[in-house]
């Protein structure tokens, strides 16, 4: 089999039903629309959350605090779950994200003294508690913020 010989199951591909095309068509005049009214315009359905123009929910519920657009989130990963790397061995945020620590979609990595290391491990990250930098240049490994 080749690529030019693949074709579609029968049946499973159909023709896109044109509307509009004529009185004997039997999709002809309003196309499946009705007579008038708001649904039957192009354009003509309004936005989820509309209540028929009554205040909606979200605007109806009282807003507290602030939320900074410009705050930057840290995945957070402790120490004491590093000991699963190998002695010497360089981990940074793509090899945590292969070993399940740290989030695919995670932008930064900030690294806290929870737990314990005895192995020298360079960790790249971008941000350290002073705790967790401790801990790891004690186990004889190298803090690098990236």
């Amino acid at each position: 089999m080749e690529l030019h010989d693949l074709k579609p199951i029968p049946g499973s591909v159909k023709k896109a039903k044109r509307k509009g095309q004529g009185l004997g068509s039997g999709n002809g005049k309003t196309a499946g629309r009705g007579h008038k009214g708001q649904k039957s315009r192009s354009g003509g359905t309004k936005g989820p959350g509309f209540e028929g123009g009554q205040m909606r929910l979200t605007m109806r519920l009282p807003k507290r605090g602030f939320h900074n657009k410009f705050a930057v989130v840290y995945d957070l990963v402790n120490v004491g779950s590093l000991t699963r790397f190998d002695e010497g061995a360089e981990v940074g945020p793509e090899e945590l994200k292969a070993a399940g620590l740290m989030r695919r979609n995670a932008s930064f990595l900030k690294v806290l003294g929870e737990g314990s290391l005895d192995k020298a491990l360079t960790v790249k990250a971008h941000a350290f508690s002073q705790s967790a930098k401790e801990k790891i240049e004690t186990a004889g490994g190298k803090v690098e913020v990236i």
